[in-house]
């Protein structure tokens, strides 16, 4: 017997998926940061938009969303695969060498805003702990809005990207340490207990949460997804990933620890691995239809009852608290090195308030610390920043006199010492496929100080190539986005190596639609296949098979005493003979050539 369907279980997804499929695009299309879309589509989507009016007018209930903390549950999810992705994107060995800027400069914002806000809510007759509470949850970016925007204008690797990620990070960090304090103060300790032992005993669990996901992440990470790979199964291997970030967030939750902080550490310990690239690419779906759901779940969190009811204590608390956190970010930039336009750029960036508000506020409301009237107001109040953020950012890549598109963005003029390990890497030649052929190839760069780096689909090759010390990623080279995590964008040449034939045309039209002035220097089966990557856009392909003949016919020569120097140039000449009969002008890969001409003139 079949099972009862209702449509309006699944008229939340509906709507989401519409906002993501129809809202987006259009601001994309218009400019406008999609963030502002999927924050703007939550408030009029929300019971306090057209759920508001449902009661008047029945029929809207079908574009409001029903169940709001369902929804607000799973969005959760889009900060935990954010905060695994910027784990990938670093490493241990980076982190460590931005310690000042984390520990330093993140440490510094926290502290100096926390006091403020709370010194500024004591000046209003609220007790030491609620005002710190409050404090706490203002004095936190968004980690999410702001790494997405960074991400979209192609300034994470700029000092002032560098330094806006490094306070983001020691929040994070900072989350499971207030969320234990307040955990304390709720249970009627009182301000003395937190400066008694029991506040470092409370934090033993989640030290050692931390301990044994890094234990356990450096022993069975790479293992796991190596037996995965060896199965040559992308669902699989999707599985094992979504795995991964889940698994580790849920450890990290049962210690204490915030559900983003363990998939960051997952990102961390597989950062060095030859399955970053791969990881990457299959995650950021998820991580892009889940945030595009935080953005939506903050948007409908938004009272626009009570900011009716208390519209200049909500306001006047949302632009002092942008002030604050601005000026702060800014003299901490300043001291730190930064050229004052960064230091702007990263104060404007950091101004908003964050995610984690609601965490810290919705803990502090349960243990009744703060009253929740004024937990409310201050919700609306930092939802209401963190909807300013966008603006922000553009304003502050306008001060600093760069363009708010996502292309073309000038860098600073000088990067801050100890943030250098984020910087983008130097242009390496791509070998794809790493057999007998792709080694050589390898091998022959190396004798040349060419830098190179390698894709390959046998996870046994690339474990090999590994621990020979080569760089060298597992991964599906036919994918733009995998290549272009490969560094494709800037490689100076593309190698393809594989023995599939339907593979090496797929990279090279691949390639060759990203890049239309890269080298591209392909591996043949034989002419007629030679001729296809021709068309499809190869520099030069080599054929094996008429390679095999040549060096046949040069070995014989030597043998009956023919001149080396005739040998040479008449092999010279015959390879020349293929490729021009084989290169037709009308082929993509003469009009490359051509195009690079039109570049050189």
């Amino acid at each position: 017997m079949e099972g009862h369907v209702s449509p309006g279980e699944y008229k939340d997804v509906v709507l989401f998926l519409a906002t993501a499929g129809v809202i987006v695009p259009l601001f994309r299309r218009w400019r406008i940061s999609p963030i502002l879309g999927f924050l703007g589509a939550g408030v009029v989507l929300g019971p306090f938009g057209l759920g508001a009016l449902s009661g008047a007018f029945p029929w809207l209930g079908y574009f409001t969303i029903a169940n709001p903390d369902e929804i607000a549950q799973l969005a959760e999810f889009g900060v935990v695969f954010l905060l695994f992705m910027i784990g990938l994107e670093l490493s241990w060995e980076r982190l460590r060498l931005m310690r000042r800027w984390v520990f330093g400069m993140g440490a510094l914002q926290v502290g100096l805003c926390l006091a403020a806000i709370a010194l500024a809510a004591m000046a209003f007759g609220l007790d030491v702990a609620p005002a710190a509470a409050i404090g706490a949850a203002l004095a936190l970016s968004s980690t999410a809005v702001v790494m997405q925007i960074l991400t979209e204008h192609k300034r994470q690797h700029s000092p002032a990207g560098r330094a806006t990620f490094s306070v983001l990070l020691f929040q994070d960090l900072a989350v499971a340490p207030i969320l234990v304090t307040l955990a304390i103060l709720g249970r009627g300790g009182g301000e003395d207990a937190v400066f008694s032992p029991r506040l470092l005993l409370a934090f033993a669990p989640a030290a050692l949460g931390v301990m044994i996901l890094v234990a356990f992440g450096r022993l069975l990470l790479r293992p796991m997804l190596k037996s995965v790979a060896r199965a040559k199964s992308e669902e699989l291997f999707m599985a094992a990933c979504l795995l991964v970030v889940i698994g580790a967030g849920l450890v990290s939750a049962l210690t204490g620890l915030s559900m983003a902080l363990g998939a960051f550490i997952a990102g961390l310990l597989l950062a060095e691995t030859e399955y970053r690239h791969e990881v990457e690419v299959t995650i950021e779906p998820f991580k892009g239809l889940l945030l595009g759901l935080f953005f939506l779940s903050v948007g409908i969190g938004l009272d626009l009852s009570l900011l009716a009811a208390k519209p200049w204590a909500i306001l006047g608390m949302s632009v002092g608290v942008v002030a604050l956190n601005a000026t702060v970010v800014f003299g901490l930039g300043r001291l730190f090195g930064l050229p004052w336009r960064g230091a702007l750029e990263a104060g404007l960036l950091l101004a908003g308030g964050g995610e984690f508000a609601y965490v810290i506020l919705s803990a502090a409301m349960g243990d009744g610390i703060v009253p929740r009237p004024l937990g409310q107001m201050v919700l609306v109040s930092s939802t209401i920043s963190m909807m300013c953020i966008p603006l922000l950012a553009a304003l502050g890549l306008k001060l600093g006199g760069r363009k708010t598109g996502g292309q073309g963005l000038a860098a600073e003029p000088a990067a801050p010492p100890a943030a250098d390990p984020g910087h983008a890497e130097a242009p390496k030649v791509l070998v794809v496929g790493y057999g007998r052929v792709g080694k050589l190839v390898g091998d022959m760069l190396h004798r040349h100080d060419i830098a190179w780096v390698a894709a390959e689909r046998d996870p046994k090759l690339v474990e090999a190539a590994r621990h020979a010390g080569e760089a060298i990623y597992f991964g599906d080279a036919s994918r733009p986005e995998f290549l272009r995590r490969c560094g494709l964008e800037t490689a100076p040449a593309l190698v393809v190596t594989m023995d599939s034939p339907e593979g090496v045309e797929a990279i090279v039209a691949t390639a060759r639609a990203m890049r239309p002035d890269l080298t591209i220097v392909a591996r043949a089966r034989d002419a007629r296949q030679a001729q296809r990557l021709y068309e499809l856009g190869a520099t030069d392909a080599v054929p094996e098979t008429v390679e095999a003949s040549l060096q046949l016919s040069e070995a014989v020569l030597v043998e009956i005493g023919v001149p080396m120097g005739l040998i040479i140039a008449s092999i010279h000449e015959r390879r020349d003979e293929f490729r021009k009969a084989l290169n037709r002008p009308e082929a993509l890969g003469g009009r490359v050539r051509r195009y690079r001409r039109a570049q050189e003139n």
